[in-house]
């Protein structure tokens, strides 16, 4: 069985991402903590790579990203050092992960203060899964929508308040790339339509 740490992430490829509390426990228990995580990603990895779906659920999370080119690794790797040799954790094909755990960490930090409690908060490594096919991208980006339809937390995902569903289709500013999302699904009616599919329906690749 391949390590996962051993496998690179690599520039210009999509990624889902997602992890949970250790042991499944929340990771998320108050609206505060979703934003600070929010705001976590959006610090460390804007930088890295482009986010085109998002869900936090309270003991989990999902991302869909796309990680930018090797020049633009390359640029966050060479800022993270002090001299010209970047090595180790700030090399380019490992800055990514580097990035996320930074996320990871100060997020853990801050909710282990916040609910006076010691130790790792969630799983390590974090999980991905690189996304190869056109029909692969549009269905997880309905999947990971759906999720908290999935996990019987809402009744109409649509509702729920922590996933980009609502994001693309608002004309408020956002950091997700709305108008590269709605693209893949041609535009908005059809995006609307195509997430009306159960799970079931869904034909992961």
């Amino acid at each position: 069985m391949v390590d996962i740490r051993t496998v690179p992430i690599e520039a210009d490829k999509f990624y889902h991402l997602y992890n949970r509390g250790i042991n499944g426990c929340d990771i998320f228990r108050s609206r505060a903590n979703y934003q600070f995580f929010l705001g976590k990603t959006t610090r460390y990895l804007l930088p890295v790579c482009e986010v085109y779906a998002y869900c936090l659920m309270p003991n989990h999370f999902h991302l869909l990203v796309k990680i930018k080119s090797d020049e633009a690794l390359r640029n966050v790797a060479q800022a993270r050092t002090s001299t010209n040799q970047v090595k180790g954790l700030h090399a380019a094909d490992r800055i990514f992960s580097r990035q996320f755990s930074l996320v990871f960490n100060s997020y853990s930090q801050a909710y282990n203060k916040m609910y006076n409690r010691h130790g790792a908060l969630i799983e390590s490594p974090f999980k991905r899964q690189e996304i190869k096919t056109d029909r692969q991208l549009l269905n997880t980006i309905i999947y990971i929508h759906q999720n908290p339809k999935n996990h019987s937390l809402v009744e109409d995902f649509r509702n729920y308040e922590f996933s980009s569903f609502n994001a693309i289709l608002r004309k408020s500013a956002t950091r997700i790339e709305r108008d590269a999302v709605l693209a893949f699904f041609e535009n908005t009616d059809n995006f609307i339509f195509c997430h009306q599919a159960t799970h079931e329906n869904l034909d992961f690749d």
